[in-house]
């Protein structure tokens, strides 16, 4: 995957539009609700910040990929839910306002943990010069890039309540079609070379959403946390801000790398249909009265 203007401009600039969107639909009550769903939320953020950086270490050496797509698996792991995990939550009939406060705490510990795996992996998989990669400097530009338009979103909820309202709405269009056309546009660029992304790490990233959707459900459920809670945990981490990653592996003052980027890119494409199927499954599925009571 080659940088284009496609993917240096336009996808930061779409990034910053569905993090603003997700500011526009947030308050200072989703990161509060934590003490409404405090072994949920902490069984969740485990599984998101220790669990699965490990699962996918397994994944990569399992698979001998090469250093720099082994780097971008590891980014990938190490990146926060996606606001999708909140449609394909509601879809399952999980608890989305959970999914809302994951998302909200997920986003701003990501700007420390997400450095930390992906240096350690630059660390253990590139040799020399490539091995320098999230310094603080640059660890400042994550948290801008994440954290400075879901702020400007929650002040102007804040402020203009009713303003920020007419403004989701677009605003979650406008990211989608923004999204949608910054990928088509890669995809066609790099048309020759779309069945060597996914037979190189295709596997591993179908694999590793499957993985990450199995133990956000069950480690929760083995907890004893109410079924429509693991639903959303199960998508909160099953499902992955693919877009940062992408945005992170290729901008030129980040890791500014392509081939980093590609896991990301092949995982958001497939990360669709088993979330899509868990969704069905999960919205057919009648709770029993054990399951709405734990």
């Amino acid at each position: 995957m080659n940088s284009s203007t496609a993917t240096t401009v336009f996808l930061p600039i779409a990034l910053v539009v569905i993090m603003l969107g997700l500011g526009l639909s947030l308050t200072v009550a989703d990161f509060t609700r934590v003490a409404r769903y405090p072994r949920a939320t902490v069984i969740a953020l485990g599984c998101q910040i220790l669990v699965l950086p490990a699962l996918c270490l397994g994944l990569v050496l399992l698979f001998d990929l090469d250093p720099a797509l082994a780097v971008g698996m590891m980014l990938l792991a190490a990146s926060p839910g996606g606001t999708t995990a909140n449609l394909f939550s509601h879809l399952a009939r999980g608890d989305v306002a959970l999914n809302i406060t994951l998302t909200a705490i997920n986003s701003i510990l990501a700007v420390v943990t997400l450095p930390i795996v992906v240096n350690l992996a630059l660390d253990g998989f590139m040799d020399g010069e490539d091995a320098i990669g999230l310094q603080p400097d640059k660890m400042l530009q994550v948290f801008a890039i994440v954290l400075v338009p879901v702020a400007i979103g929650m002040l102007i909820r804040r402020r203009a309540p009713e303003f920020a309202a007419r403004l989701n709405q677009p605003v979650r269009i406008a990211s989608i079609v923004v999204l949608v056309s910054v990928i088509a546009v890669a995809v066609f660029q790099e048309r020759g070379n779309v069945i060597d992304y996914v037979q190189s790490v295709g596997i591993v990233a179908l694999i590793f959403c499957l993985a990450s959707l199995t133990v956000g459900y069950y480690v929760p459920r083995a907890f004893q946390v109410p079924r429509g809670q693991a639903v959303a945990s199960s998508f909160e981490i099953g499902i992955h801000n693919s877009t940062l990653a992408i945005t992170i592996a290729l901008s030129p003052a980040l890791l500014d790398s392509a081939e980093m980027a590609i896991p990301a890119a092949v995982y958001g494409v497939l990360m669709f249909l088993p979330g899509g199927v868990l969704a069905y499954v999960m919205n057919k599925r009648r709770e029993t009265p054990a399951e709405i009571g734990t």
